[in-house]
Formats: C-alpha cells, structure tokens, sequence
C-alpha cells in the first residue's frame, strides 16, 4: 500500500531535481500519457495450448481534473481496441485524491465503463477506496458498496469472494474474485485492531469445482504469499506501482511479507501480475510509472503442423 510519508518523501527526492522534473511529475505523466504494458507469463497451471487474452483496468480514481469523464471514455476505447478474450476491473473507481474539482459520481463513470466489450465479458473487484468512500457499509461492517451497486446496474458483474467458469473454444477456466483486504477502516469497537478485510480466500477456491486453471482477481497483491498452487495466475492493482518509480524501485510502497509486491511480474506459488493503475491516490503525482492498461496473454496457442 501506498503511504503518504514515503509518498511526500519521493516526491520531496523529485523537488530536489529540479521544478521541471515536479511538474512533469503532477502535469504531464498523470494525465496526459497512457500506454499498453504487455505481459506473456507461462504460469505452469495453464496449459501451453490455450491461448487467452485478457485486458486490465485498474484503480481508475474517477475525478475532475485528474481522470475525467473524457478520459476514461478514451481508456474504454484504448481497451476495447486491444480485442481482448475478457476485461478485468481490479477496483478503487471512486477518488482518492482532495486535490479535485470534481468528484464524479458512481453512476457516471460506471455508465462510462459499461462501454467496454469483450466475447467473455467484463468482470469487476471492489478496492479499498471504493468501501472507505462508502460510510454506510463502513457503519455497518459489510457490503455492498455504492460502487458495487452502479457497477452491477450498469452491467457489470462484480465477485466478492465468489467464482465463475467460463470458456473460450470448449476449454473451461475460473475467474475468482477476492473481497477486498483493506475493506473496513479501523472503528472505536475495534481500536485493538488495524484493518480489516472484507476477503476469504478459502471461501472464494471452495466455489471452483472442477480442476480447470484459476485465474484470481484480487485489489491489493498483499494476499499473493497465500494464495496456493492451485492458482494459475493473480491479477491485482493497487500500488499504482508506487507513483513515483526510479530505477526499478518503488520508494512509497513498503514490502510485505519480505516482497516489495509494487510494480510488475513475479513468480510464488502461482503468477502475480501488479498493474500500476491508470489514477492517482494522495497526491496527483506520477513519475516513471505511466497510466497504464494491461494486457495479458495466457497460453500461445495450439501448435499448427
């Protein structure tokens, strides 16, 4: 997770380099650029012949001036035009910034998402943002949220420790989505304690009930040294790779579990892909990590004579 105290000192590093460097960092990189980052992991539970392509929008942080209306309308058509098998939302859709304009309301940015097509459909996780924004599910202790609930009226399925089987060209496969880890902010009856969460992973494996690879979706990759074997691959957001990102390392995202699980591939027990995000959270500030959409491409297909 991003903290504001490492956050402000990377971003005191950047000052350090010069007022070009700063505005680059608050005025170009956020809001102006956008790549595709590819990846072609070979996770060992995915058969070798099975090809799938799926494409991933994460921690979107709808708001004006940051990631207007306009500009997830241009994200929705960059996404589209990669021809994915299915598109993957990794959660945090609602702001997480107090420098805006605008907070843009659930219902319009997910009638903007409701844009995004593919043959295997589109398939959503809430994030940590979308239940801290939300004060009525914090009171009560449980879901859903006001982002689960425009999601879903748009169209949009959202899992919550739940699981779906899917298939392109007669093979089968699981997408499993994971309740967020960092769902609950701590309240007075339970000063004891930090955080909790709104996940169970047990829960969510226990819906799969055939042995076709898995593929999970969960917000924050903290939960990747616990995820089992019997996972192909885990996709999560979160980090935004740290927002700020000098040579290969992500001062503002602190290790867990001995991992420093910010940006990019790693190989546990199963595949972890970290997307860096397309929004920003604390400070709108970006600077060697672009907003990016990803892109993953399972299997190489089958082998032509």
């Amino acid at each position: 997770m991003i903290t504001r105290r490492h956050l402000i000192r990377s971003i005191g590093a950047l000052s350090a380099l010069g007022v070009s460097t700063t505005a680059y960092a608050v005025g170009v990189e956020p809001v102006l650029r956008l790549r595709v980052t590819r990846y072609h992991p070979a996770p060992r539970q995915w058969p070798s012949d099975f090809s799938l392509k799926i494409a991933v929008i994460a921690d979107v942080h709808a708001c004006d001036p940051w990631m207007s209306l306009e500009r997830i309308e241009a994200i929705v058509d960059r996404t589209n035009a990669l021809k994915a098998d299915l598109i993957v939302l990794l959660g945090d859709y609602v702001t997480a910034l107090h420098q805006v304009t605008r907070i843009i309301p659930p219902r319009e940015w997910a009638r903007v998402l409701a844009g995004l097509k593919a043959p295997l459909g589109v398939h959503a996780v809430m994030g940590n943002h979308d239940y801290w924004d939300d004060r009525t599910v914090q009171q009560a202790g449980y879901g859903p949220t006001i982002a689960h609930r425009a999601l879903e009226a748009a169209g949009i399925p959202v899992y919550e420790n739940d699981a779906v089987r899917l298939s392109k060209d007669g093979r089968p496969f699981w997408l499993a989505g994971l309740g967020d880890q960092l769902a609950f902010l701590p309240a007075r009856r339970f000063r004891n304690m930090v955080r909790f969460g709104a996940d169970d992973l047990a829960a969510t494996l226990a819906k799969v009930t055939d042995d076709a690879p898995i593929i999970l979706l969960a917000h924050e990759p903290n939960i990747a040294p616990r995820v089992p074997a019997r996972v192909a691959l885990q996709l999560s957001g979160h980090t935004h790779g740290g927002q700020i990102r000098l040579l290969g390392w992500s001062p503002a995202v602190p290790p867990q579990h001995g991992l420093r699980l910010a940006y990019g591939h790693f190989r546990l027990k199963c595949d972890v892909i970290v997307s860096g995000g397309l929004g920003c959270s604390i400070m709108p500030v970006r600077v060697g990590v672009p907003p990016e959409i990803v892109e993953v491409t399972l299997g190489r297909g089958p082998v032509v004579a």
